[in-house]
């Protein structure tokens, strides 16, 4: 497994604040009154040891009771109002951040299911599932503790050296004489933890992928006996992440404490140098308190700003991926118009050259036709092509060169969605989802009664099976369909292409996993499905396909041979010895 990395920078690169102010715009009211928030908090900061100041020098010095209660009644009033502005400025900072993260999520994940299926041939489900989850959560963060709360704490910063300055300039310069010890530890520290934080979501994304893909494939770690093996390899993978977080609390562990002891040197100083001007009169002592509350005020955002940049520049980190795979190009384009209300179902694949991978061809120059109601099936060995033939048709990859046209119509014209309802499409591995019966048939579409549904389940053969299972139609077949057999999974599937009454019927290898019994079952009833509906066969089985109209034999991604059964059969070439192989295994 391909372990993901990425890079924070040296830098917050601003285009994508700038990307991000779009998602706000419909919020902008919101935004608006949080920025007002952010500078009336940071405004009011200073306020009250200023008042502590005039309390000590003009009341408590002088024993003025009255003026002392007056003055207490209106901290106690601004203390309310901040605390009120304060808890408006979190909440509305979270609503804002939640809300842009729900409209990211549902676009991140519309634009998902855009996506080509060669997207996710080549991308693990885990580092889609960290986008969509770990990292949008982290954007979360931009707005609720990283780039406002930055900027109230720079503002907070902004009012308190203008009112100290104002106040007393010697005192000030002292206060502020350990000031540059703090921003170089918090130089360090932030570079430092950025490191970190960027390792921390490198092995988030790199476990969540390990363990999405293992759990998903446990039963192949359990045949090869690769239990150990693979739990070696969870510990290293799980010890690199234990191991970049332990790093990022030894910064915290260091910085913190540092900047403690560098505040209490500023204050020691302060003090020392204050009491001093208090002596000679020089300055009162209302003003020493208040510039004591002043620094512990500054140090405070300071001491978190290196916190707060760091996790806005993981926010943009996280976002600059999200917005990396929104500006994907790598959506199917859907850009036809032509959505008829009923097709005949007349196939034809001209000269079709396809490759997975740039010109690793794996279809050679494809061409043949089907006529509406025919049945077409497609042999030959793993890997010769069939199943691509069928992928191509409903457009889940696109072709490289030639051209594929359904009803004389290329199929680009079509809308995408037109184009593959009515194709109903059966594979051999069958997928479910947690969910009823009804819900895997119909796939949430409210157009499909459960008439309906049961309808198509009794030409199939599935409505006895379904019907005493607890709950019938709403039973829930758990992940995957883990609590119904082989059979009855792709029995499923049988009635959900049935179901939408599609003109073109594709099979791959749609019967190989069930027993003969339900398969002679099966066939019965998908007789009924396609007749009068065009069919496109893949079978490893001869003996499902001998009444086809045509047979396409294929090799290596090119047809070597055409025709029936019988007229196959008389070449005694690829078909014949093919063949003749199933009918010894047979006897």
């Amino acid at each position: 497994m391909e372990k993901e990395s990425v890079s924070s920078g040296n830098i917050i690169d601003w285009s994508v604040i700038k990307r991000l102010y779009g998602f706000v715009k419909p919020y902008k009211t919101n935004f608006y009154l949080l920025v007002l928030l952010t500078f009336a908090t940071a405004a009011m900061s200073p306020v009250r040891p200023y008042l502590i100041q005039l309390t000590v020098d003009k009341y408590i010095a002088f024993n003025d009771f009255e003026g002392l209660l007056n003055i207490t009644l209106v901290m106690i009033g601004l203390l309310v109002f901040h605390t009120f502005i304060q808890f408006y400025h979190t909440y509305l900072s979270g609503w804002i951040g939640q809300t842009i993260i729900r409209d990211i999520r549902i676009q991140l994940y519309k634009h998902l299911l855009r996506m080509r299926l060669k997207f996710f041939d080549r991308t693990p489900i885990g580092r889609l599932v960290t986008r969509n989850i770990s990292d949008v959560e982290a954007l979360a963060d931009v707005f609720s503790e990283g780039l406002a709360a930055m900027i109230g704490d720079l503002l907070q910063i902004i009012f308190l050296l203008a009112i100290m300055f104002w106040t007393d300039w010697k005192l000030t310069l002292v206060s502020l004489s350990t000031l540059p010890l703090l921003i170089a530890s918090t130089y360090v520290f932030k570079e430092k933890v950025k490191v970190s934080f960027n390792d921390v979501r490198n092995a988030v994304s790199n476990l969540n992928s390990f363990v999405q893909e293992h759990i998903t494939g446990m039963n192949i770690v359990q045949i090869f006996s690769s239990e150990k093996r693979e739990f070696d390899k969870f510990k290293e993978i799980n010890r690199e992440h234990r191991k970049a977080h332990i790093k990022s609390v030894l910064y915290y562990s260091v910085y913190f404490p540092v900047a403690e002891v560098i505040q209490a040197a500023a204050i020691g100083m302060l003090v020392w140098y204050g009491a001093k001007q208090v002596i000679h009169t020089e300055i009162t002592l209302g003003v020493l308190i208040a510039f004591i509350m002043y620094i512990q005020m500054f140090f405070r955002p300071i001491r978190m700003i290196a916190d707060r940049f760091n996790t806005l520049q993981m926010g943009i980190v996280s976002s600059s991926r999200i917005l990396n795979l929104l500006d994907s190009n790598e959506n199917i384009q859907n850009n036809g118009t032509f959505a008829p209300e009923k097709i005949e179902g007349r196939v034809a694949f001209k000269n079709v050259w396809f490759a997975y991978n740039d010109e690793e061809y794996v279809l050679k120059d494809i061409s043949f036709e089907v006529n509406p109601g025919e049945t077409i099936a497609l042999v030959g060995a793993t890997g010769a092509g069939k199943s691509s033939i069928i992928n191509l048709l409903s457009r889940f990859y696109e072709i490289n060169k030639g051209a594929i046209l359904l009803d004389d119509k290329d199929i680009h014209e079509y809308e995408l969605g037109a184009l593959r309802s009515r194709i109903g499409v059966v594979l051999q591995d069958v997928f479910l989802f947690s969910d009823t019966i009804e819900k895997n048939i119909t796939l949430g579409n409210p157009d499909i009664t459960l008439e309906q549904v049961k309808a198509a389940a009794e030409l199939i053969g599935a409505h006895k099976f379904i019907e005493v299972l607890p709950g019938g139609y709403q039973y829930n077949v758990m992940e995957r369909g883990a609590t119904l057999s082989v059979g009855q999974r792709q029995m499923i599937s049988f009635v959900r292409a049935m179901v939408y009454d599609p003109r073109i019927i594709v099979l791959d290898e749609a019967t190989s996993s069930v027993d003969t019994e339900t398969e002679e079952m099966i066939q019965v009833a998908i007789e009924k499905m396609m007749k009068g509906r065009t069919a496109i066969v893949i079978a490893h089985r001869l003996s499902t396909i001998q009444k086809a109209n045509k047979i396409l034999v294929l090799d290596k991604g090119e047809i070597k041979e055409e025709g029936a059964h019988d007229e196959l059969l008389a070449l005694d070439g690829y078909y014949a010895q093919l063949h003749k192989i199933q009918y010894k295994e047979m006897i």
